[in-house]
């Protein structure tokens, strides 16, 4: 309601759009409308309840399980997050295609699933989340020196990214599940799950783009060595 409040202020004060637009935005918000109501019926229904159920589930067979099973959701659910296949995407067309969009999601899987299995290491060890914190974010800060631009802008686009709807509904009820199953406190071993699935993507991002940069380096230096040996 604000959007289209504040749309429809801009329209007769500024933009002035012809007709045929306005009513092509005008469905727009009433299909966004209503794909949020069927994914808040469905989060509430059956992401979260089944998240903490699975959660609470492996937690009380085995706290062990938990660290396999969370690595795998956590590669896993990233490839759910609608936000993450349009951001790809960009990141593909506008790079021209140097940056593959395979390959941002492999490195985006495995950002998440190492974050999440830090996670559910604090429920079992029930650890300080400072511990992996403020090292993280201090690495992630510390290579934003030796990492190409682009790759730092997109890094920390994609933190805010992964830490979408997916990870906020499934994962954070997973997480309070298996706490709750193993004896912890949800308010300090569970919460915080949000902030490491942020922090993954920007320490990821920027050693691939330091890849890419080493590995663009490298490929000047062969041309520039068959240019002179052609030359000779």
């Amino acid at each position: 309601a604000p959007l289209l409040v504040i749309f429809l202020v801009f329209q007769a004060l500024l933009l002035r759009l012809p007709a045929q637009q306005v009513r092509r935005m005008i469905f727009g918000m009433v299909y966004a409308y209503i794909g949020l109501v069927v994914f808040m019926t469905g989060v509430s229904g059956g992401i979260s309840p089944v998240g903490k159920s699975l959660g609470m589930a492996l937690g009380s067979y085995s706290e062990l399980a938990l660290i396999p099973v969370g690595f795998v959701l956590g590669a896993v659910v990233v490839c759910a997050e609608p936000a993450v296949w349009i951001l790809t995407q960009q990141i593909e067309e506008i790079s021209g295609g140097y940056i593959q969009r395979k390959i941002m999601f492999a490195a985006l899987s495995i950002s998440i699933a190492v974050a999440v299995v830090l996670g559910m290491l604090r429920v079992v060890t029930g650890m300080s989340i400072w511990y992996v914190l403020i090292p993280g974010y201090a690495m992630a800060l510390l290579l934003t020196r030796f990492c190409p631009p682009l790759f730092t802008a997109i890094a920390f686009d994609s933190g805010g990214v992964a830490s979408g709807p997916m990870a906020t509904t499934f994962v954070l009820s997973l997480t309070l599940g298996a706490s709750a199953a193993c004896g912890g406190n949800p308010a300090t071993d569970a919460f915080g799950m949000i902030a490491m699935i942020a922090m993954a993507p920007l320490i990821t991002i920027q050693f691939l783009g330091m890849i890419f940069k080493k590995l663009e380096q490298r490929k000047k230096q062969q041309e520039v060595f068959l240019k002179g040996g052609g030359e000779q």
